[in-house]
């Protein structure tokens, strides 16, 4: 009997994990087509291209309303309505179509749908490593954090020098960082999913997914230009 209590309940909790990570994935992926399509959307319109890139505090207003919706969503979230919580992370995957509407002006259709691909299956990779993998990564985290925070502080540098040579290192670094952190996100949310109770409201459970979803979906954005500045063939 206690062999079958046991079997039951691992049982109920994998089903448990499986749905959150599937909502997680979810979440992520629709924040990725909501931002492609605002981001494609806006290339080709030369009123919002003239809006956003035409008038420079417009695009460092909405590269700063971005930071503030992510820090707002990381440190509120347990204290807002699951809805509010979405609402808030799609807000911020449209905005974010709109800076990165760039790319369609900068880089070739053909080698923006590569690096995708390229991005893609370099995701999904790590996911399925963090996933599966018996190694604990919790020691990546400040390894990774501290790689993160060193990739910032040059990238504002270059801002002002302008180096490709820079910008180049900054990239390969930049990969590297992002690649860690796409298979530490994921164990972290497995291991989150694996220790929830099972009592646990769907509020709460939706506001974890949302989370989750941003992490990842950071992860795989700034993989992408990453990638893109390294493999990407420009207009």
């Amino acid at each position: 009997m206690a062999n079958t209590a046991t079997t039951r309940q691992t049982e109920r909790t994998q089903v448990m994990v499986n749905s959150f990570i599937r909502s997680v994935y979810n979440w992520m992926a629709f924040g990725l087509a909501l931002t492609g399509g605002v981001a494609f959307f806006t290339a080709h319109n030369p009123t919002m291209q003239q809006l956003i890139f035409g008038t420079p505090m417009v695009f460092f207003g909405l590269i700063i309303a971005e930071l503030g919706m992510v820090f707002y969503l990381s440190a509120r979230i347990q204290k807002m309505e699951a809805s509010t919580a979405t609402g808030l992370f799609l807000l911020y995957a449209a905005v974010n179509g709109l800076t990165l509407s760039f790319i369609f002006l900068v880089y070739t259709g053909t080698s923006i749908a590569q690096v995708f691909f390229i991005c893609a299956a370099t995701f999904v990779a790590c996911s399925i490593f963090g996933m599966t993998t018996k190694r604990d990564l919790t020691s990546w985290g400040n390894f990774l954090f501290m790689g993160l925070i060193g990739i910032i502080i040059a990238s504002v540098v270059n801002i002002f020098m302008q180096s490709a040579a820079m910008q180049m290192i900054i990239s390969y670094v930049g990969v590297l960082v992002f690649v860690g952190l796409t298979a530490y996100d994921t164990q972290k949310l497995k291991n989150m999913a694996m220790t929830q109770p099972s009592d646990i409201g769907a509020g709460v459970v939706r506001k974890g997914a949302i989370m989750g979803a941003l992490s990842l979906y950071l992860d795989f954005i700034n993989l992408f230009i990453m990638l893109l500045h390294i493999f990407g063939s420009r207009e």
